[in-house]
């Protein structure tokens, strides 16, 4: 007789492959047209809020990999968050202003100069609008829920009119000023940068060491053969040079050489003069360098004009001579100490990077790296030249053209951080930074700080909102900048390029250094860095969801640039931090740990992958690794990924194929199931606590670890194992299977739900295909927060069990040994006889139920440990059992036990069922 057909097989048309990348489109779609991020959103009204500020991604080419590990984490934690009932609006960003963008332009075969400047920015704002729509198509792909109807972009006009808001009240509060200053000069973008847009690469540079020729020693050095010299890497900022500065404190030693008599740190002379080259070796004289504050020299390139010595606490004995040649227009230290002794500042290079014509004509006009060489040939021609080598050393580049930048001293607009130094740093300690390096990273970044130069030489972007009067005085007044926020408010940033200055002044306006009433508008726009560092206020204040945000997340990079700008902007603006939490990560790097780049071949494109593995895929590996440190992508990586979420998916599957006869009027009261069942479901409860702990942590990779384990150890490895027996065996409507059932529906229930923040797809379909309940919400993103259950003695029975699963560890043991030997082909045919421990004694409660529980023929406790076995927990004799099996259930029996040929429970089941089910 077949009594397959009497079997309750599961059945559910949930698959068992999971096919994501042909499906998930679907879902896309199905959320956009019902409009399930408002739905999901709306539910939490008025509830506690979570605000999250999303840090706006460049609106240029695609998402690469890294982005969307940066986009499923902030999903995953607002997700998370809307699930506990937070009221978690998601509103995406994109920066959209930059020198990128207008390289893009003119790339695509815009001439630039043949445009007006508002022309060529209504070119620039349609192109960013493109990019912004490829990406967020991208990130909806992903399975990302946001307000994607209403993101914020940099160059919406009610953005940049805050933008300008904020601007005005840090410039009324005078932490705005124009200044000449030394700053990062890329001339490759001719703009200034910020220290943000700066990157270090290796280069190979000239390190040449110049005598200058003592004009006048003061009394001090006496004759006529008396030199400083000095070391520099740039021999470009030599026609610059206006000073030696010493330390105050350090010795120097006048030495006698083939040379001349040169002035070097003392302690460096033995090396220098093996550097030189030099055979004669004599100390003259000491002095401390404070003795030689204003003596002159003469300039080696220029005779007429003179260097100064003088004195700063920055020079260091870790390079060089002891002597530091000073160029104020091309250092931040240069131009500090020039400013103390009222040296001017000198500016030769002009915004190309090329030496200007007061160089003198065998100089003017070459870019500075050729200068290198020039220089270098003239100082050996006029003997001033000591030693030149080449060494390799770290130097700053532009983070955009990737070409080197230079330091060069420009009129340019800074925001002062030495006013609110204090306040930033007291702002920094008050905030909980979850990657502790991060605090300490920031902390020492504000605390070493010059002021932050935010104008640049573009035209894409917010101008600066100043008005210049007649004697070039700016004009810092509120009335101006309101009326200027309201023009930029109803038309854009635009209109600063489409109207003179007398239609951008409020009607009528006037000031005392304009007697004419002549007026001129700035030409540099901000920095993009502004732009982004001031969302807080454009975002959160603009749109009334309070400020500050509850939390930051973006890439370890945005400690010097989002998280640092805006924390000034905030708190120059607000008083206050913008943030109350920080959380960063790491960078993408392939499967060997190596950086990601296109031309290196390496780069992971994460459309490929989706279309390949499924967004669920990508989104399970953006939650499984560290991401808080660097992390790994790669196929093979990917492809242990999908093991993992394979395990979850084939035990979601056995859980709604045995629930396809079950109803939520169906369920059983907790006190009503066996000890077991209620074991199972305190085991429940505990993951939920740890999965909250992890995810509250936003240790997501301990969260999936936690469900993994979960799922494989206990429920599938245990419960689900032996389950088969009821699931399979028993009536349809009997009370043990609707106990099982019971366990079995509050599982698929809950872990749909904390899966559904991660495999947001997978979710989803399970949700389609679980039929219990009959009042089933749209989504499952709509489905009610699982709570925990309520189990008298919880304590006690998890006690009781996890005894009982040591046991079982044991057992297990002596079957497999049984299965090695081939005394036994399966468990089932296993017989044991167990003498339990002094601590184990209590399990003997469990007696009756521990052949199903074990899934042996038959099990047998006694108080003789002799000829046993021991283990840990127990004395175990495991044989094989000899008896007969029934053929609709497989498991053992005594001889004389079957009924009709079947056990007595399957008899009994079989009896009941109509006749056709039987055949």
């Amino acid at each position: 007789m077949n009594y397959k057909s009497t079997l309750l097989m599961p059945k559910t048309d949930f698959e068992m492959r999971g096919k994501l990348p042909t499906k998930e489109p679907a879902y896309v779609e199905r959320w956009q047209n019902a409009n399930m991020y408002e739905k999901v959103i709306k539910q939490n009204e008025g509830k506690e809020h979570f605000i999250f500020h999303d840090g706006p991604p460049y609106a240029n080419g695609n998402m690469h990999v890294g982005h969307m590990l940066n986009k499923v984490i902030k999903d995953v934690i607002c997700r998370y968050k809307n699930m506990e009932g937070f009221y978690t609006p998601y509103i995406p960003g994109w920066d959209t202003h930059g020198l990128p963008i207008e390289n893009a332009i003119q790339k695509q075969g815009v001439d630039r100069k043949s445009m007006s400047t508002a022309k060529f920015r209504e070119k620039c704002y349609a192109y960013a609008l493109k990019q912004v729509e490829r990406q967020m198509q991208q990130c909806i792909r992903v399975g990302t829920f946001a307000d994607y109807k209403h993101p914020y972009l940099t160059l919406h006009k009610e953005f940049e009119a805050r933008q300008i808001d904020v601007f005005a009240k840090m410039a009324v509060d005078g932490l705005i000023y124009k200044g000449l200053k030394p700053v990062y000069w890329s001339p490759s973008s001719e703009s200034a940068l910020a220290e943000a847009e700066v990157e270090y690469h290796d280069v190979k540079s000239p390190t040449i060491y110049v005598r200058f020729k003592v004009k006048d020693g003061k009394g001090i050095l006496e004759g006529d053969d008396n030199y400083f010299v000095i070391w520099t890497t740039t021999p470009w900022t030599i026609p610059g040079n206006q000073a030696i500065c010493l330390n105050p404190r350090f010795t120097y030693a006048l030495v006698k050489s083939e040379k001349g008599n040169l002035v070097v740190l003392e302690e460096l002379v033995d090396s220098l003069w093996e550097t030189f080259g030099l055979k004669e070796k004599e100390i003259l004289k000491r002095f401390k360098g404070e003795e030689l504050e204003y003596i002159t020299c003469t300039h080696p390139l220029y005779p007429e004009r003179e260097s100064l010595v003088i004195m700063g606490d920055h020079v260091t004995t870790d390079s060089g001579t002891g002597c530091v040649h000073t160029a104020s227009g091309f250092g931040v230290d240069d131009f500090n100490i020039c400013q103390k002794y009222k040296l001017p500042v000198l500016v030769n290079v002009d915004e190309h990077g090329c030496m200007m014509e007061s160089c003198g004509e065998w100089l003017a006009g070459q870019y500075v790296d050729d200068a290198n060489k020039t220089v270098t040939v003239k100082l050996e021609e006029l003997g001033a030249l000591l030693n030149l080598t080449w060494i390799t050393h770290s130097y700053p580049h532009d983070w955009r053209t990737k070409k080197p930048i230079i330091f060069r001293a420009t009129d340019q607009w800074f925001c002062s951080i030495d006013k609110i130094r204090e306040k930033l740093l007291s702002e920094i300690d008050s905030v909980n930074w979850i990657n502790e390096w991060g605090h300490i990273r920031i902390y020492n970044m504000i605390k070493d700080r010059g002021d932050w130069c935010i104008s640049r030489q573009r035209t894409w972007g917010v101008p600066i909102p100043i008005f210049y009067c007649e004697d070039g005085t700016p004009v810092i007044d509120q009335k101006v900048f309101d009326h200027v926020s309201a023009l930029f408010r109803e038309f854009g940033s635009n209109v600063w390029f489409e109207r003179d200055e007398k239609d951008l002044l409020p009607e009528g306006y006037t000031n005392e250094h304009s007697p004419n009433g002549i007026f001129k508008k700035e030409k540099d726009i901000m920095d993009v860095w502004f732009d982004s560092g001031s969302s807080h206020t454009g975002v959160l204040v603009e749109r009334g969801l309070g400020y500050p945000a509850d939390l930051y997340f973006e890439g370890s990079d945005q400690y010097r640039g989002w998280f640092n700008s805006s924390l000034i902007i905030g708190t120059a603006v607000h008083g206050k931090a913008p943030y109350k939490t920080v959380l960063s990560h790491g960078f993408t790097l392939d499967g060997k740990g190596l950086k990601m780049s296109k031309s290196g071949g390496n780069a992971v494109d994460p459309i490929k992958t989706i279309n390949k593995w499924g967004a669920d895929i990508l989104r399970l590996w953006a939650t499984t690794v560290d991401f808080q440190s660097d992390v790994r992508i790669s196929d093979d990586i990917l492809k242990k990924v999908s093991e993992s979420y394979r395990k979850v998916r084939n035990t979601m599957r056995f859980l709604l194929g045995n629930l396809n006869d079950f109803k939520d009027t169906d369920v059983l009261p907790v006190n009503e199931l066996e000890p077991v069942d209620q074991y199972m479901l305190a085991k429940l409860n505990d993951l939920m606590d740890a999965y909250h702990k992890s995810m509250d942590a936003y240790n997501f990779s301990e969260a999936n670890k936690e469900i993994l384990n979960y799922f494989t150890n206990t429920l599938s490895a245990f419960y689900m194992d032996f389950t088969k027996d009821i699931l399979y065996i028993e009536k349809a409507d009997s009370t043990r299977r609707r106990q099982v059932q019971t366990v079995l529906y509050h599982h698929a229930k809950t872990m749909m739900k904390l899966i559904s923040p991660i495999l947001v797809f997978t979710a989803e379909e399970l949700h389609d295909h679980f039929h219990c309940d009959a009042k089933q919400e749209e989504s499952v993103f709509l489905e009610a927060k699982p709570e925990k259950f309520e189990i008298e003695n919880a304590d006690a029975l998890k006690e009781q069990f996890d005894l009982f699963m040591n046991l079982r560890t044991d057992v297990m043991k002596s079957l497999e040994n049984l299965r090695a030997e081939k005394v036994i082909n399966s468990n089932m045919e296993g017989k044991l006889t167990i003498t339990l421990k002094d601590e184990y004694k209590s399990l003997a409660s469990l007696e009756d139920s521990m052949k199903q529980l074990f899934i042996v023929a038959k099990v047998t406790l006694d108080d003789n440990a002799e000829g046993k076995d021991e283990y840990e927990t127990c004395f175990i004799k495991a044989e094989k059992f000899h008896g007969v099996q029934c053929p609709r259930c497989w498991n053992w029996f005594e001889e004389g036990e079957l009924v009709d040929g079947l056990c007595p429970r399957c008899h009994e089941v079989v009896e009941t069922l109509p006749s056709s089910e039987e055949e």
